[in-house]
């Protein structure tokens, strides 16, 4: 019979793991069944790696089930053969390392600045190497900053050399040890310095431990007491049987005090040991207790000013004290929170999970837990929980959880997140748009150029006309998406906001129709705003239509305005409002609403809540960057059913300052005016389309044209010809853009004339140069009568 080794090899490693195991078992009683699991775990990943070495045969199904078992397990697995290919990886694996080719090697990366962790990963992977076992537990740098625990461990994997690797993540346990250890810290302070001299001794009088005080009054060390015989302290021992003994000591100086010892006895573990306080100078009964009610004073000062909230927790999960920290926290007072559960202060939906995390600790099978849950109040807010248990006599007596408020810290997280997904959006959509404004330009200019040799009796006439208007249709959504990433070219001033408005309202009455009402409530003494008038209008009118589409049965549309002073900045949306003066102008509807998940994701360019086909989903994303390219902030506040309102803070200017008005960009639609005439031009534009037809175009129109693909081949040219009379050139190309160039013109030929095209806005394209050097800009999409208008305005001293 043939022998199928697709099954046969993984079934003997599997067996050998098995025999191992039940050996392993027998000889402990079953105390290591565990350890014996984990190798059954480890040969099965092996066997399972060999498997998927031979996927064909009858092996498959056994093969993947013995995936599913190892993919159960809660650590990492990460099989490989000796010569580091990657024989297995379990699910567990692949949520740990994602889709880290390297897992060891990226972990030594993030290990690169610390010496020790990075020594403890070069021991595992020796350990590796030799095929020994070897665990670890290593802290990671994280992109944030921060730090990441994770316990390694590496064994050998059945025959031919093979190692799995095991990774748990060990952060939360980690922090929890960290957060019990500065709790051990504060207490084993408190106990250090009561106004009391404490100690413990046990049965043969040998002192086990003593605070700081009582040592402090013997003029001794701890250590110098900690060992040594009551007698050889105190020059006596007192009499356990007692509970109160007089005692004369000598302390600091050999000076004698007198002191009253107290003391219980309890037993650990068959060993007696003493519960001893020490009051100096023989107080008095009342003294005594009023010296114990300082120390729990103390303590109830440590519990109650803590800067985080504090719950103790019975067994039965209820809360049995709670610090001021903690009421203030939840807006409860202290007398309804004493006997209620704790669960009953987490959201309902994290409340299943908590309560099983702090069963598992009161249970002692964990030895404490954090958890990030909602939290239940008198406001809406998120909660850090580092759970802990108490003890008495040895035995988990509760619980101590402390309660971090992160509403905040989420908050900024999210508003952080939101703010670098707009700005991602805006710097791809000004990207996409000038690309477009590039193609455009070829489209229109090419469209004008076969509209000079096919008249409008020509058969192609209206078929060049559709082309030709289809790319201005497209022109203007290229503009909308440069409003939306603050790079459309504007032309700001003052504006009396009321009178704008009031301007408008004859239009938007006839875009509401009959069934919305328009009111227009004006404040007093607004101010003025700079903005571009037309971009103002734009942003009215695309809120006003906004809200009649969300009115389809009727209602009312109310734009108010109101001169508003911000004391502190103030966060409105994803980003931050300073202080100052505000001209505010709420524009509110009646309409359907706008629901939670839809409001972050509102003003974001093609996000549309209409059907297919009822809109572009550029029009709020036009509003939002218009009004931020304004340096003004908008925010929205809406609920399904309540309809929205849509709130828009833009600088507040009372007089107009000197300087007005800045040179506008070229307006060359000269539309039958002689646009031909003579000289020398430099064209230079790294785009082949945009550089023929400017370059044809110009050349029809009587001029000399030179062309460059680059401001480096530009500034040859340039070196070489005396007789150029204007520079056209494009401002983003590689290698030299065309600010450089530009600048390079006006200091070594400044009589050349300069015209500067981008598809993006001129205060970018500008980038600082003012417009009073005599560059002048031009923006893209330009037609054939724009191109050949703005030549013939520069030329003749524009």
């Amino acid at each position: 019979m043939r022998t199928d080794r697709t099954i046969t090899l993984p079934i003997l490693v599997l067996a050998s793991a098995l025999t191992a195991a039940a050996a392993l078992s027998a000889a402990e009683g079953g105390a290591l069944m565990l350890p014996a699991l984990a190798a059954i775990g480890v040969a099965m990943a092996a066997g399972l790696a060999i498997m998927r070495a031979h996927r064909r045969g009858p092996g498959m199904a056994d093969a993947r089930a013995l995936a599913g078992a190892l993919d159960s397990e809660s650590r990492a697995v990460l099989v490989v053969s000796r010569s580091g290919t990657e024989m297995f990886r379990s699910q567990a694996a692949r949520q740990l390392l994602a889709d880290c080719a390297d897992p060891l090697a990226d972990m030594k990366t993030r290990a690169a600045h610390d010496d020790r962790m990075l020594a403890e990963l070069e021991r595992l992977d020796a350990a590796a190497a030799v095929g020994a076992p070897r665990r670890a537990e290593v802290a990671l740098a994280t992109a944030g900053g921060g730090r990441e625990w994770f316990a390694l461990e590496v064994k050998p994997a059945g025959a031919g050399g093979a190692v799995a690797w095991l990774a748990e993540d060990i952060s939360a346990r980690r922090a929890i040890e960290d957060t019990l250890r500065r709790e051990n810290e504060l207490l084993s302070d408190f106990v250090d310095f009561l106004p009391v001299g404490c100690y413990s001794a046990d049965a043969d009088g040998t002192v086990r431990y003593v605070n700081q005080r009582l040592a402090e009054w013997l003029g001794k060390h701890g250590d110098e007491i900690v060992g040594h015989n009551l007698a050889e302290v105190f020059g006596t021992v007192p009499n356990p049987e007692e509970e109160r003994a007089e005692l004369r000591l000598r302390g600091r100086n050999g000076d004698i005090f007198q002191g009253l010892v107290a003391h219980s006895v309890y037993d650990e573990g068959g060993e007696m040991f003493t519960r001893s306080v020490v009051v100096r100078d023989l107080v008095p009964e009342q003294q005594w207790e009023r010296a114990l009610r300082a120390a729990e004073r103390r303590f109830r000062w440590l519990f109650d000013d803590a800067p985080v909230g504090i719950a103790l927790v019975d067994l039965d999960g209820a809360i049995g004290g709670c610090n001021l920290a903690l009421q203030a926290m939840l807006g409860i007072d202290r007398d309804d929170m004493i006997g209620r559960a704790v669960a009953d202060i987490i959201a309902d939906e994290a409340r299943a999970q908590a309560s099983e995390q702090l069963t598992k600790v009161i249970a002692g099978s964990q030895p404490g837990t954090h958890l990030e849950v909602r939290l239940k109040g008198r406001r809406d807010l998120i909660a850090q929980l580092f759970v802990s248990p108490s003890h008495e006599d040895g035995d988990i007596s509760g619980l101590v959880i402390h309660f971090i408020d992160a509403t905040e810290q989420r908050n900024l997280e999210i508003q952080f997140a939101q703010s670098q997904k707009m700005q991602a959006m805006g710097q791809l959509a000004g990207g996409v748009a000038h690309d477009f404004n590039n193609l455009l330009t070829a489209m229109i200019g090419f469209c004008d150029l076969l509209l000079q040799r096919h008249g409008a009796g020509d058969p192609s006439f209206a078929d060049i006309m559709q082309v030709k208007q289809n790319a201005n249709r497209a022109a203007s959504l290229v503009r909308q998406l440069l409003a939306f990433s603050r790079r459309q070219a504007l032309q700001p001033r003052l504006l009396n906001v009321t009178d704008a408005l009031a301007d408008l309202s004859n239009l938007l009455r006839r875009l509401l129709g009959e069934t919305i009402e328009l009111r227009m409530i004006h404040g007093r003494a607004l101010g003025l705003v700079r903005v571009d008038p037309g971009q103002f209008d734009q942003v009215i009118i695309n809120l006003a239509v906004n809200a009649r589409d969300a009115m389809p049965g009727g209602g009312a549309l109310t734009i108010r305005t109101n001169a508003v002073t911000v004391e502190q900045p103030v966060q409105r949306g994803p980003e931050l409002m300073p202080a100052g003066e505000y001209v505010l102008i709420e524009v509110a509807d009646t309409g359907t609403g706008i629901g939670k998940e839809n409001i972050a994701r509102i003003f974001e360019p093609f996000f549309s809540t209409k059907e297919v086909g009822a809109g572009t989903g550029l029009g709020l994303s036009t509003v939002y960057g218009i009004v931020r390219q304004t340096d003004g902030f908008i925010v929205v506040e809406s609920e399904p059913g309540q309809g929205a309102t849509f709130s828009i803070h833009l600088p507040r200017i009372d007089a107009e300052p000197e300087g007005e008005p800045r040179r506008p960009p070229l307006q060359a639609e000269a539309a039958d005016g002689d646009l031909t005439g003579s000289g020398t031009i430099l064209l230079v534009e790294d785009e082949d389309a945009v550089r023929l037809f400017g370059a044809r175009a110009l050349r029809n129109k009587g001029y000399t044209v030179i062309e460059a693909r680059n401001g480096e081949q530009a500034v040859e040219v340039l070196h070489g010809e005396d007789s150029i009379d204007v520079l056209i050139s494009d401002v983003v190309m590689p290698g030299m853009d065309g600010v450089t160039l530009a600048r390079f013109v006006r200091m070594e030929r400044p009589a050349i004339k300069v015209i500067l095209i981008s598809g993006y806005s001129e205060d970018v394209a500008r980038d600082g140069i003012d417009p009073d050097e005599g560059i002048h800009f031009l923006p893209k999409p330009f037609s054939l009568k724009q191109l050949a208008g703005a030549v013939k305005q520069v030329m003749g001293g524009g």
